[in-house]
């Protein structure tokens, strides 16, 4: 081997039963039962991650997951596990949230910005420039969940409000492009 290379990923050495099983797997109705067999017995037969992905249609990452995850469980690999997060928190916290409802009340033109409302990505830059998320990146969705907590309304402005001034579309046209 090629100093500096990583070893071959393969499958440990399965046992007649385990075998049985994933020949069982391979007429299995479950797709993602069906192409976790044919991996690992692929595997099994010596062939490369990169020809089991070729052949399978998939990324070599997949297939060195499936190996990794039998060799660590066993027959366990083949059950599909929950996709689920381990844990759900909101990016900002109580005090966080509060600290935004603050900088909200005040006008982005206070904080050096060129225009006098809010959107969902002004205020993610805004606070990220006030440091009120420490090191956390704020991104839209985060501001529209942690304001949705804070039971504030988010609403757009509406396309349709003009102004009766004669010059408005021109004078719109120069500041929205």
């Amino acid at each position: 081997m090629i100093k500096g290379m990583k070893p071959p990923v393969l499958v440990r050495a399965l046992t007649d039963e385990e075998r049985r099983q994933l020949m069982a797997g391979l007429r299995s109705c479950d797709a993602f039962v069906l192409r976790r067999c044919q991996v690992l017995l692929a595997s099994a037969q010596g062939k490369p991650v990169k020809d089991i992905a070729a052949h399978l249609g998939c990324a070599t990452q997949t297939v060195r997951n499936i190996i990794k995850a039998f060799n660590q469980w066993g027959q366990g690999a083949l059950r599909r596990q929950s996709n689920r997060p381990k844990s759900v928190r909101p990016v900002l916290d109580d005090q966080e949230r509060q600290r935004l409802k603050t900088l909200l009340e005040q006008s982005p033109r206070a904080f050096g910005k060129e225009r006098s409302t809010w959107t969902l990505h002004l205020v993610a830059q805004v606070a990220q420039e006030q440091g009120l998320t420490g090191n956390k990146v704020l991104n839209i969705e985060s501001v529209r969940v942690a304001l949705k907590r804070l039971n504030l309304n988010w609403k757009r402005a509406k396309a349709w409000i003009n102004s009766p001034d004669p010059a408005y579309a021109r004078k719109k046209s120069g500041v929205t492009g």
